[in-house]
Protein backbone atom coordinates (compact mmCIF):
# COMPACT_ATOMS: atom_id res chain seq x y z
CA UNK A 1 0.00 0.00 0.00
CA UNK A 2 1.45 3.26 -0.95
CA UNK A 3 1.70 5.66 1.59
CA UNK A 4 1.99 9.43 1.71
CA UNK A 5 5.55 9.33 2.20
CA UNK A 6 6.04 6.62 -0.46
CA UNK A 7 4.30 9.07 -2.90
CA UNK A 8 6.68 11.99 -1.65
CA UNK A 9 9.85 9.94 -2.40
CA UNK A 10 8.83 8.90 -5.72
CA UNK A 11 7.76 12.86 -6.63
CA UNK A 12 11.26 13.39 -5.47
CA UNK A 13 13.34 10.76 -7.61
CA UNK A 14 11.18 12.39 -10.39
CA UNK A 15 12.23 15.75 -9.66
CA UNK A 16 15.83 15.23 -9.04
CA UNK A 17 15.67 13.45 -12.78
CA UNK A 18 13.60 16.21 -14.43
CA UNK A 19 15.88 18.92 -12.67
CA UNK A 20 19.20 16.97 -14.29
CA UNK A 21 17.92 16.71 -17.69
CA UNK A 22 16.33 20.30 -17.42
CA UNK A 23 19.29 21.70 -16.55
CA UNK A 24 21.47 19.85 -19.03
CA UNK A 25 19.55 20.82 -21.97
CA UNK A 26 19.32 24.46 -21.25
CA UNK A 27 23.53 24.63 -20.32
CA UNK A 28 24.17 22.67 -23.59
CA UNK A 29 21.40 25.38 -25.47
CA UNK A 30 23.42 28.83 -24.35
CA UNK A 31 26.94 27.11 -24.47
CA UNK A 32 27.72 28.58 -27.89
CA UNK A 33 27.20 32.13 -26.02
CA UNK A 34 29.84 31.24 -23.63
CA UNK A 35 33.39 31.37 -25.82
CA UNK A 36 35.68 30.24 -22.98
CA UNK A 37 35.28 26.62 -20.67
CA UNK A 38 35.85 29.02 -17.54
CA UNK A 39 33.11 31.36 -18.13
CA UNK A 40 31.08 28.15 -19.53
CA UNK A 41 31.24 26.73 -16.36
CA UNK A 42 30.85 29.95 -14.12
CA UNK A 43 27.45 30.58 -15.81
CA UNK A 44 27.17 26.84 -14.80
CA UNK A 45 27.64 27.34 -11.11
CA UNK A 46 26.17 30.54 -10.82
CA UNK A 47 22.77 28.88 -11.97
CA UNK A 48 23.28 26.14 -9.60
CA UNK A 49 24.12 29.07 -7.19
CA UNK A 50 21.07 31.25 -7.47
CA UNK A 51 18.73 27.86 -6.10
CA UNK A 52 20.84 27.52 -3.33
CA UNK A 53 19.69 27.75 0.25
CA UNK A 54 21.01 31.12 0.97
CA UNK A 55 19.97 33.92 3.37
CA UNK A 56 21.09 36.66 0.33
CA UNK A 57 22.58 36.27 -2.92
CA UNK A 58 25.42 38.34 -4.73
CA UNK A 59 28.89 37.75 -5.43
CA UNK A 60 29.92 37.69 -2.15
CA UNK A 61 27.66 35.21 -0.94
CA UNK A 62 27.46 33.08 -3.76
CA UNK A 63 31.26 32.87 -4.49
CA UNK A 64 31.25 32.10 -0.82
CA UNK A 65 28.43 29.38 -1.54
CA UNK A 66 30.99 27.92 -4.15
CA UNK A 67 33.96 27.85 -2.35
CA UNK A 68 35.54 30.29 -4.15
CA UNK A 69 38.37 32.37 -2.09
CA UNK A 70 36.96 35.89 -2.90
CA UNK A 71 34.12 37.15 -4.99
CA UNK A 72 36.28 39.04 -7.80
CA UNK A 73 35.54 36.10 -10.80
CA UNK A 74 31.87 36.63 -10.65
CA UNK A 75 32.19 40.26 -10.63
CA UNK A 76 34.68 39.91 -13.76
CA UNK A 77 32.05 37.68 -15.46
CA UNK A 78 29.10 39.81 -14.76
CA UNK A 79 30.88 43.44 -15.69
CA UNK A 80 33.56 42.69 -17.97
CA UNK A 81 33.47 38.59 -19.04
CA UNK A 82 33.45 37.48 -22.74
CA UNK A 83 30.57 36.16 -23.23
CA UNK A 84 27.12 37.32 -25.54
CA UNK A 85 24.49 37.73 -23.05
CA UNK A 86 21.93 38.79 -25.94
CA UNK A 87 21.98 35.75 -27.41
CA UNK A 88 21.88 33.52 -24.43
CA UNK A 89 18.73 35.55 -23.56
CA UNK A 90 17.48 34.71 -26.98
CA UNK A 91 18.25 30.99 -26.86
CA UNK A 92 16.53 30.92 -23.00
CA UNK A 93 13.29 32.23 -24.77
CA UNK A 94 13.23 29.56 -27.35
CA UNK A 95 14.37 26.67 -25.28
CA UNK A 96 11.62 27.66 -22.60
CA UNK A 97 9.12 27.73 -25.03
CA UNK A 98 10.01 24.93 -26.81
CA UNK A 99 9.93 23.08 -23.37
CA UNK A 100 6.38 24.20 -22.55
CA UNK A 101 5.13 24.68 -26.59
CA UNK A 102 1.63 25.29 -26.92
CA UNK A 103 0.12 26.64 -30.32
CA UNK A 104 -2.35 28.64 -28.08
CA UNK A 105 0.50 29.87 -25.28
CA UNK A 106 -0.05 33.64 -23.79
CA UNK A 107 3.05 35.79 -24.28
CA UNK A 108 2.41 38.29 -20.82
CA UNK A 109 3.78 41.66 -20.44
CA UNK A 110 4.07 43.31 -16.83
CA UNK A 111 6.99 45.58 -14.93
CA UNK A 112 8.11 44.89 -11.62
CA UNK A 113 10.72 47.23 -9.65
CA UNK A 114 13.42 46.55 -7.08
CA UNK A 115 13.70 49.06 -4.37
CA UNK A 116 17.58 50.54 -4.59
CA UNK A 117 19.38 52.46 -1.99
CA UNK A 118 21.36 54.67 -4.19
CA UNK A 119 20.70 56.55 -7.66
CA UNK A 120 24.23 55.17 -8.46
CA UNK A 121 22.85 51.83 -10.07
CA UNK A 122 22.11 52.01 -13.35
CA UNK A 123 18.04 52.99 -14.31
CA UNK A 124 17.65 53.69 -10.14
CA UNK A 125 15.44 56.93 -9.69
CA UNK A 126 12.42 58.09 -7.65
CA UNK A 127 9.41 56.27 -9.80
CA UNK A 128 6.43 54.09 -9.07
CA UNK A 129 6.80 50.44 -8.29
CA UNK A 130 3.59 48.22 -8.06
CA UNK A 131 5.74 46.09 -6.28
CA UNK A 132 6.61 48.83 -3.74
CA UNK A 133 3.24 50.14 -3.17
CA UNK A 134 3.94 53.37 -4.84
CA UNK A 135 6.89 55.90 -5.67
CA UNK A 136 10.10 55.40 -4.02
CA UNK A 137 13.99 55.13 -5.58
CA UNK A 138 13.60 51.51 -7.15
CA UNK A 139 14.89 50.06 -10.60
CA UNK A 140 12.14 49.30 -13.07
CA UNK A 141 12.03 46.79 -15.39
CA UNK A 142 9.43 45.13 -18.25
CA UNK A 143 9.33 41.15 -17.99
CA UNK A 144 7.59 39.35 -20.63
CA UNK A 145 6.29 35.46 -19.60
CA UNK A 146 6.04 32.57 -21.99
CA UNK A 147 2.34 30.61 -20.60
CA UNK A 148 1.08 27.73 -21.99
CA UNK A 149 -1.06 24.83 -20.59
CA UNK A 150 1.98 22.84 -19.19
CA UNK A 151 3.84 26.21 -17.27
CA UNK A 152 4.74 29.50 -17.55
CA UNK A 153 8.24 31.16 -16.96
CA UNK A 154 10.07 34.17 -17.99
CA UNK A 155 11.77 34.83 -21.12
CA UNK A 156 12.73 38.24 -21.52
CA UNK A 157 13.36 41.43 -19.72
CA UNK A 158 14.13 45.20 -20.60
CA UNK A 159 15.45 47.98 -18.14
CA UNK A 160 13.42 50.94 -18.12
CA UNK A 161 15.44 54.05 -17.93
CA UNK A 162 13.25 56.98 -17.02
CA UNK A 163 13.75 60.36 -19.34
CA UNK A 164 16.41 62.20 -16.90
CA UNK A 165 18.35 59.11 -16.49
CA UNK A 166 18.19 58.57 -20.17
CA UNK A 167 19.71 61.85 -21.29
CA UNK A 168 22.33 62.01 -18.22
CA UNK A 169 25.51 61.72 -20.00
CA UNK A 170 27.42 61.51 -17.01
CA UNK A 171 25.75 58.52 -15.42
CA UNK A 172 25.62 56.85 -18.64
CA UNK A 173 29.25 56.76 -19.34
CA UNK A 174 29.91 55.70 -15.67
CA UNK A 175 27.51 52.60 -15.45
CA UNK A 176 28.47 52.01 -19.22
CA UNK A 177 25.14 52.22 -21.05
CA UNK A 178 25.58 51.50 -24.65
CA UNK A 179 25.14 54.65 -26.97
CA UNK A 180 22.38 52.92 -28.66
CA UNK A 181 20.03 52.64 -25.93
CA UNK A 182 17.81 55.66 -25.52
CA UNK A 183 14.97 56.55 -23.65
CA UNK A 184 11.92 54.15 -24.60
CA UNK A 185 8.53 54.07 -22.33
CA UNK A 186 7.35 50.94 -21.47
CA UNK A 187 4.97 49.69 -24.19
CA UNK A 188 7.85 50.44 -26.42
CA UNK A 189 9.98 47.94 -24.00
CA UNK A 190 7.24 45.44 -24.44
CA UNK A 191 7.25 46.12 -28.18
CA UNK A 192 10.59 45.32 -28.39
CA UNK A 193 10.36 41.90 -26.88
CA UNK A 194 7.32 41.07 -29.01
CA UNK A 195 9.36 41.77 -32.02
CA UNK A 196 12.08 39.15 -30.38
CA UNK A 197 9.75 36.27 -29.62
CA UNK A 198 8.52 36.65 -33.08
CA UNK A 199 11.96 36.85 -34.60
CA UNK A 200 12.25 33.75 -32.46
CA UNK A 201 9.63 31.74 -34.11
CA UNK A 202 8.21 31.03 -30.43
CA UNK A 203 4.87 28.62 -30.91
CA UNK A 204 2.49 31.61 -28.98
CA UNK A 205 -0.86 32.91 -30.15
CA UNK A 206 -2.58 35.60 -27.98
CA UNK A 207 -0.58 38.04 -25.90
CA UNK A 208 -1.81 40.08 -22.83
CA UNK A 209 -1.00 42.85 -20.06
CA UNK A 210 -2.35 45.75 -17.95
CA UNK A 211 -3.50 48.76 -18.87
CA UNK A 212 -0.16 50.31 -18.93
CA UNK A 213 0.05 48.47 -22.07
CA UNK A 214 -3.40 48.64 -23.87
CA UNK A 215 -2.37 51.85 -25.86
CA UNK A 216 -2.97 52.05 -29.39
CA UNK A 217 0.68 51.50 -31.15
CA UNK A 218 1.21 48.24 -29.18
CA UNK A 219 -2.11 46.56 -29.71
CA UNK A 220 -1.26 47.66 -33.73
CA UNK A 221 2.45 46.29 -33.00
CA UNK A 222 0.78 43.04 -31.70
CA UNK A 223 -1.62 42.55 -34.67
CA UNK A 224 1.47 43.76 -36.97
CA UNK A 225 3.24 40.68 -36.09
CA UNK A 226 0.47 38.40 -35.91
CA UNK A 227 -0.60 38.26 -32.17
CA UNK A 228 -4.07 37.96 -31.12
CA UNK A 229 -4.03 40.10 -27.57
CA UNK A 230 -6.16 40.63 -24.64
CA UNK A 231 -5.21 43.90 -22.99
CA UNK A 232 -6.97 45.91 -19.73
CA UNK A 233 -7.54 49.30 -20.97
CA UNK A 234 -8.78 52.15 -18.45
CA UNK A 235 -12.64 53.58 -18.10
CA UNK A 236 -12.38 56.50 -20.33
CA UNK A 237 -11.03 54.32 -22.82
CA UNK A 238 -13.45 55.37 -25.93
CA UNK A 239 -13.96 52.51 -28.50
CA UNK A 240 -16.50 52.61 -31.91
CA UNK A 241 -19.87 50.38 -31.99
CA UNK A 242 -21.86 50.24 -35.05
CA UNK A 243 -23.98 52.91 -33.54
CA UNK A 244 -21.58 55.40 -32.37
CA UNK A 245 -17.99 56.28 -30.15
CA UNK A 246 -18.51 55.77 -26.48
CA UNK A 247 -16.18 55.61 -23.78
CA UNK A 248 -16.52 51.93 -21.82
CA UNK A 249 -17.98 52.89 -18.49
CA UNK A 250 -20.77 54.29 -21.19
CA UNK A 251 -20.85 50.75 -22.77
CA UNK A 252 -20.99 49.16 -19.84
CA UNK A 253 -23.92 51.06 -18.65
CA UNK A 254 -25.85 50.04 -21.64
CA UNK A 255 -25.36 46.04 -21.15
CA UNK A 256 -28.69 44.01 -20.25
CA UNK A 257 -28.62 42.21 -17.07
CA UNK A 258 -29.35 38.64 -18.86
CA UNK A 259 -26.03 39.27 -20.88
CA UNK A 260 -24.14 39.03 -17.85
CA UNK A 261 -21.78 35.73 -17.59
CA UNK A 262 -20.77 34.38 -14.15
CA UNK A 263 -17.93 33.03 -14.76
CA UNK A 264 -14.95 31.13 -12.70
CA UNK A 265 -11.57 33.20 -13.06
CA UNK A 266 -9.52 30.60 -10.25
CA UNK A 267 -8.91 29.51 -7.37
CA UNK A 268 -7.63 30.58 -3.82
CA UNK A 269 -7.16 29.51 0.01
CA UNK A 270 -10.74 30.59 0.54
CA UNK A 271 -12.44 28.83 -2.86
CA UNK A 272 -12.73 29.39 -6.02
CA UNK A 273 -13.15 33.21 -7.64
CA UNK A 274 -15.96 34.43 -9.57
CA UNK A 275 -16.66 37.52 -11.67
CA UNK A 276 -19.76 38.38 -14.05
CA UNK A 277 -18.29 39.27 -17.33
CA UNK A 278 -19.93 40.58 -20.79
CA UNK A 279 -18.80 40.91 -24.14
CA UNK A 280 -19.49 44.23 -26.60
CA UNK A 281 -18.39 44.00 -30.19
CA UNK A 282 -16.54 46.78 -31.15
CA UNK A 283 -14.93 48.27 -34.73
CA UNK A 284 -11.26 47.58 -34.55
CA UNK A 285 -9.22 50.91 -34.29
CA UNK A 286 -5.79 49.07 -34.88
CA UNK A 287 -5.94 47.86 -38.03
CA UNK A 288 -1.90 47.36 -39.56
CA UNK A 289 -1.36 49.37 -42.73
CA UNK A 290 -2.29 47.26 -46.14
CA UNK A 291 -5.49 45.16 -43.72
CA UNK A 292 -8.66 45.60 -44.80
CA UNK A 293 -10.25 46.30 -41.19
CA UNK A 294 -13.21 44.79 -42.44
CA UNK A 295 -11.58 41.55 -42.78
CA UNK A 296 -9.32 41.99 -40.25
CA UNK A 297 -10.50 39.47 -37.90
CA UNK A 298 -12.96 40.22 -34.28
CA UNK A 299 -12.62 43.46 -31.92
CA UNK A 300 -14.11 43.05 -28.48
CA UNK A 301 -14.46 44.90 -25.26
CA UNK A 302 -14.90 42.53 -22.61
CA UNK A 303 -15.80 43.90 -19.14
CA UNK A 304 -15.48 42.49 -16.15
CA UNK A 305 -17.38 43.04 -12.87
CA UNK A 306 -17.36 42.07 -9.36
CA UNK A 307 -20.09 40.56 -7.95
CA UNK A 308 -20.39 42.43 -4.61
CA UNK A 309 -18.79 45.98 -5.33
CA UNK A 310 -19.95 45.98 -8.70
CA UNK A 311 -16.37 47.81 -9.60
CA UNK A 312 -15.33 46.99 -13.17
CA UNK A 313 -12.81 46.66 -15.44
CA UNK A 314 -12.17 46.38 -19.28
CA UNK A 315 -9.95 44.60 -21.87
CA UNK A 316 -9.62 45.46 -25.33
CA UNK A 317 -9.86 42.33 -27.43
CA UNK A 318 -8.91 41.04 -31.10
CA UNK A 319 -8.72 37.79 -32.39
CA UNK A 320 -8.36 37.05 -36.36
CA UNK A 321 -10.90 33.44 -35.50
CA UNK A 322 -13.96 33.69 -33.95
CA UNK A 323 -13.65 33.41 -30.30
CA UNK A 324 -15.80 33.10 -27.31
CA UNK A 325 -15.98 35.02 -24.19
CA UNK A 326 -14.84 32.03 -21.83
CA UNK A 327 -11.65 31.35 -23.92
CA UNK A 328 -10.99 35.69 -23.74
CA UNK A 329 -11.57 35.22 -20.19
CA UNK A 330 -9.15 32.44 -19.82
CA UNK A 331 -6.53 34.64 -21.87
CA UNK A 332 -7.30 37.69 -19.39
CA UNK A 333 -6.37 34.95 -16.30
CA UNK A 334 -3.49 34.22 -17.59
CA UNK A 335 -2.21 37.62 -16.73
CA UNK A 336 -1.81 36.86 -13.66
CA UNK A 337 1.02 33.83 -13.93
CA UNK A 338 4.06 37.09 -14.50
CA UNK A 339 3.14 37.86 -10.63
CA UNK A 340 3.80 34.30 -9.71
CA UNK A 341 6.97 34.03 -11.56
CA UNK A 342 8.01 37.11 -10.57
CA UNK A 343 7.36 35.74 -7.02
CA UNK A 344 9.66 32.86 -7.79
CA UNK A 345 12.61 34.93 -9.97
CA UNK A 346 12.65 37.10 -6.71
CA UNK A 347 11.78 34.52 -3.90
CA UNK A 348 13.59 31.49 -5.13
CA UNK A 349 16.28 32.52 -7.78
CA UNK A 350 17.79 36.13 -6.48
CA UNK A 351 16.22 38.22 -9.59
CA UNK A 352 16.02 41.44 -7.07
CA UNK A 353 19.57 40.79 -4.91
CA UNK A 354 21.97 41.46 -7.44
CA UNK A 355 23.40 44.68 -5.90
CA UNK A 356 24.93 45.02 -9.52
CA UNK A 357 25.02 48.64 -10.42
CA UNK A 358 25.94 48.94 -14.17
CA UNK A 359 24.14 47.91 -17.97
CA UNK A 360 26.04 44.82 -18.58
CA UNK A 361 26.12 43.53 -14.95
CA UNK A 362 22.30 43.94 -14.59
CA UNK A 363 21.73 42.40 -17.63
CA UNK A 364 23.55 39.28 -16.76
CA UNK A 365 22.79 38.80 -12.90
CA UNK A 366 19.12 39.30 -14.25
CA UNK A 367 19.83 36.71 -16.84
CA UNK A 368 21.12 34.35 -14.81
CA UNK A 369 18.39 35.06 -12.28
CA UNK A 370 15.92 33.64 -15.55
CA UNK A 371 18.26 30.75 -16.20
CA UNK A 372 17.36 29.27 -12.77
CA UNK A 373 14.09 30.37 -12.76
CA UNK A 374 13.37 28.90 -15.98
CA UNK A 375 14.79 25.55 -15.26
CA UNK A 376 12.75 25.18 -12.14
CA UNK A 377 9.57 25.83 -14.15
CA UNK A 378 10.27 23.41 -16.56
CA UNK A 379 11.28 20.78 -13.89
CA UNK A 380 7.93 21.53 -12.03
CA UNK A 381 6.20 21.28 -15.29
CA UNK A 382 7.81 17.77 -15.53
CA UNK A 383 7.60 16.41 -12.37
CA UNK A 384 3.81 17.35 -12.37
CA UNK A 385 3.29 15.73 -15.87
CA UNK A 386 5.08 12.62 -14.49
CA UNK A 387 3.51 11.99 -11.06
CA UNK A 388 0.51 13.43 -12.32
CA UNK A 389 -2.76 13.11 -9.56
CA UNK A 390 -3.89 9.55 -9.40
CA UNK A 391 -2.42 8.33 -6.19
CA UNK A 392 -5.45 8.58 -4.48
CA UNK A 393 -3.53 10.29 -1.51
CA UNK A 394 -4.54 12.97 0.89
CA UNK A 395 -1.59 15.19 -0.21
CA UNK A 396 -1.89 18.90 -2.15
CA UNK A 397 0.66 19.13 -4.94
CA UNK A 398 4.06 20.44 -4.50
CA UNK A 399 4.40 24.06 -5.03
CA UNK A 400 7.93 25.77 -6.58
CA UNK A 401 9.30 26.95 -3.12
CA UNK A 402 8.25 22.80 -2.08
CA UNK A 403 10.00 21.46 -5.16
CA UNK A 404 13.14 23.62 -4.91
CA UNK A 405 13.53 22.35 -1.25
CA UNK A 406 13.68 19.16 -2.65
CA UNK A 407 16.13 19.75 -5.12
CA UNK A 408 18.45 21.38 -2.55
CA UNK A 409 18.94 18.00 -0.91
CA UNK A 410 18.75 15.78 -4.04
CA UNK A 411 19.95 17.26 -6.95
CA UNK A 412 21.89 21.25 -5.78
CA UNK A 413 25.46 20.99 -4.92
CA UNK A 414 25.21 22.01 -1.21
CA UNK A 415 26.73 25.56 -0.25
CA UNK A 416 30.68 25.06 0.86
CA UNK A 417 30.51 25.77 4.88
CA UNK A 418 33.56 24.02 6.24
CA UNK A 419 35.40 25.61 9.21
CA UNK A 420 38.30 26.71 7.19
CA UNK A 421 36.35 28.40 4.54
CA UNK A 422 33.74 30.01 6.76
CA UNK A 423 35.79 31.62 8.83
CA UNK A 424 38.48 32.65 5.86
CA UNK A 425 35.31 34.57 4.12
CA UNK A 426 35.06 35.91 7.62
CA UNK A 427 38.17 37.68 7.50
CA UNK A 428 37.38 38.60 3.87
CA UNK A 429 33.88 40.51 4.90
CA UNK A 430 35.65 42.62 8.03
CA UNK A 431 38.71 43.39 6.05
CA UNK A 432 36.91 44.68 3.32
CA UNK A 433 34.15 46.48 5.47
CA UNK A 434 36.72 47.83 7.62
CA UNK A 435 38.48 49.52 4.24
CA UNK A 436 35.35 50.67 3.12
CA UNK A 437 34.71 52.40 6.65
CA UNK A 438 38.05 54.14 6.30
CA UNK A 439 37.50 55.29 2.64
CA UNK A 440 34.07 57.08 3.55
CA UNK A 441 35.91 58.79 6.87
CA UNK A 442 38.56 60.25 4.44
CA UNK A 443 36.25 61.22 2.09
CA UNK A 444 34.17 62.78 4.41
CA UNK A 445 37.07 64.63 6.02
CA UNK A 446 37.98 66.04 2.58
CA UNK A 447 34.43 67.52 2.03
CA UNK A 448 34.63 68.81 5.60
CA UNK A 449 37.42 70.20 5.29
CA UNK A 450 36.60 71.52 1.79
CA UNK A 451 33.71 73.34 2.99
CA UNK A 452 35.16 75.33 5.57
Amino acid sequence: MTTIKDQVAVEATIAERAWTAAFGSLMAAVAVCFPRRDSRMLGRAMTQGMLMELERRNCWTLAQALGRDGPYRLQHFLSRGAWNHDLARDHLAAWTAGELADDEAVLVVDETGDEKSSTDCVGASHQYSGALGGVGLCQVAVHLTYASVHGHALIDRQLYLPAAWAEDEERRLLRHVPDEITFATKPQLAAAMLHRARELGLAARWFTGDEVYGGLELRRTARTLGFDYALAVKADHRATTAVGRFAATQLAAKIPARAWMRLRTGNGTKGDRHYDWALIDVLPDDTPAGQDAATAGHAFLVVRRHRYTRELSFYRCHSAAPVSLTTLVNIICTRWKIEEDFQGAKGLAGLDQGQVTGWTSWMRWSLISLFAAAILAVTYARTRTADGAGHGLELAPASGRELLAILRITALPQPRRDRDHILHWSAWRRHHQHQATEAHRRWNNITAAAAT
